[in-house]
């Protein structure tokens, strides 16, 4: 099934393909995709915002075609939850992602916290080419580190240790990251609920 994935992302993009790689969802991209407003309350809302958007979009130019959209974010419990929902605006929404890992270290040095407990939480919505809609969220805990670790991955990833690991997401190979990330196990989830029979 053609599917175009609402992102401008080109990490998350690959990240995707990777875990999705041996479903019946063939992801594409929409050069065209115009960003929307991210304002949900939860990650959910905002990657059904996402999805909404696309598919107007690739109707507009005529395109037929599944839509697949992500929404992520860390939640710090030192910080409150945060950055959260905020996580891709935290520190502006210009910030560069290390502008973002900077700030998020320089907070959890206030005071040096001795929780440094933490999750990424993912949601995921897919949109069939019928206007079907399916969501699935996954989550993974673990811990954040003082300083940047590994060369892989994005985002936050330098900085977080899944649980059972001593290794950031960043230190881990891509296959052994898509096994037990936030993104793949809401990814298995929504393969497994569109795999369900519908009542």
């Amino acid at each position: 099934m053609k599917t175009y994935v609402a992102t401008k992302n080109l990490g998350k993009l690959a990240e995707m393909r990777a875990i999705f790689a041996s479903s019946p969802l063939e992801l594409e991209t929409y050069s065209a995709y115009a960003d929307v407003v991210e304002d949900g309350l939860d990650y959910t809302a905002n990657a059904r915002l996402k999805a909404r958007a696309l598919r107007v979009q690739l109707l507009a130019a005529g395109i037929a075609g599944a839509v697949l959209a992500d929404d992520s974010g860390l939640e710090v419990t030192a910080l409150g939850g945060r950055p959260g929902v905020l996580s891709a605006r935290y520190a502006g929404a210009d910030a560069t992602w290390a502008v973002r890992r900077g700030r998020l270290l320089e907070e959890l040095a206030v005071g040096a916290p001795a929780d440094r407990s933490a999750r990424f939480v993912c949601a995921l919505v897919l949109l069939t080419a019928d206007g079907i809609e399916s969501d699935a969220r996954g989550e993974v805990s673990g811990t954040i580190v003082d300083r940047l670790r590994g060369e892989s991955g994005f985002g936050y990833d330098p900085l977080f240790v899944a649980r059972g690991d001593t290794r950031t997401f960043a230190e881990l190979t891509d296959p052994e990251k898509n096994a037990v990330s936030h993104r793949g196990r809401a990814a298995a989830a929504l393969l497994a609920s569109i795999a369900a029979p519908r009542a």
